[in-house]
């Protein structure tokens, strides 16, 4: 993309522990193996993707595994 400006989408990762598939815990993933490779190759394979984000924030009791 260079130094120009894009408007492209963003993507959030997020990697989780379910049980139930309603409500979830952040887990620990390798940050230079594991997000770093999967980062870069959604960056540069999926088009009108632009940054990638990693969402670690644990969902609440009264939340969900989706976005809030």
């Amino acid at each position: 993309m260079g130094d120009e400006r894009t408007y492209d989408y963003t993507i959030a990762v997020r990697a989780v522990d379910s049980q139930d598939g309603m409500t979830a815990d952040w887990v620990e993933a390798p940050v230079r193996t594991c997000l770093e490779t999967l980062s870069n190759r959604i960056i540069n394979e999926v088009k009108g993707v632009n940054r990638v984000l990693l969402r670690i924030l644990p969902a609440s009791r009264l939340g969900t595994i989706e976005w809030e």
